[in-house]
């Protein structure tokens, strides 16, 4: 009994004498020291790591995914992202961007379109120089974009789209023809189009008038 009492004794004086030699508070906090920004094109990443600036000293163990949402929204170029933690000290992050498929012009002002009916800012980038341009109304082009997709009408046959008050449109090809579509059931009319171009008389014509219900007037 007495040998049992000072072996507890003992393991008492040592629990209360040993001192660690690391601090745990600073090695379970884990700050975050770099953020890594992957497969952006458009965005630098440099103005998304400004964004992040805040979390930098942070730990990645309380790390807020909201917080970082809501720095990334101010950046409409991005469509998600995703987030890995990268232990001790590190921040990465997968970012996907919108994908432009369309300029629309509203009297002074300029956005992106996106394949996903998201206007964008306008910036100006080369490789979208090519786009399309939409003059009017930017919700009505994403429901005609769509229509053009399910005929999988040649979207990259069209050079500008113009949207006129009575709810129609008129196409402007990249060789100049116009296709003017009425206001109701126009994926017919473009349908009508489609096999016209297989027509030897095609070339004759620059206009294909589908205005008028069941008639096609040429010029």
């Amino acid at each position: 009994m007495k040998k049992s009492l000072f072996g507890l004794l003992i393991l008492f004086l040592l629990l209360t004498t040993y001192q660690p030699k690391f601090n745990l508070d600073t090695s379970l906090s884990l700050k975050i020291k770099k953020i890594i920004i992957e497969n952006n094109s458009i965005l630098e990443a440099d103005e998304i790591k400004q964004k992040l600036s805040f979390l930098y000293n942070k730990s990645l163990f309380f790390l807020n995914i909201r917080e970082i949402e809501d720095k990334l929204k101010t950046l409409n170029f991005i469509e998600s992202f995703s987030v890995k933690k990268v232990y001790p000290n590190k921040l990465k992050l997968y970012i996907k961007e919108k994908t432009p498929i369309a300029v629309l012009q509203k009297k002074k002002k300029k956005f992106y379109i996106s394949n996903k009916g998201d206007l964008i800012k306008f910036i100006d980038i080369k490789d979208y120089y090519e786009l399309p341009v939409v003059f009017g109304n930017g919700e009505a082009f994403f429901s005609l974009y769509q229509d053009l997709n399910n005929i999988n009408f040649p979207f990259n046959s069209i050079k500008s789209y113009y949207y006129f008050e009575s709810g129609r449109w008129d196409l402007i090809l990249q060789d100049d023809r116009v296709i003017k579509l009425p206001i109701i059931n126009y994926s017919l009319s473009l349908e009508n189009f489609m096999i016209s171009k297989k027509n030897s008389n095609f070339d004759n014509y620059k206009i294909f008038d589908y205005r008028i219900k069941d008639q096609l007037i040429l010029n």
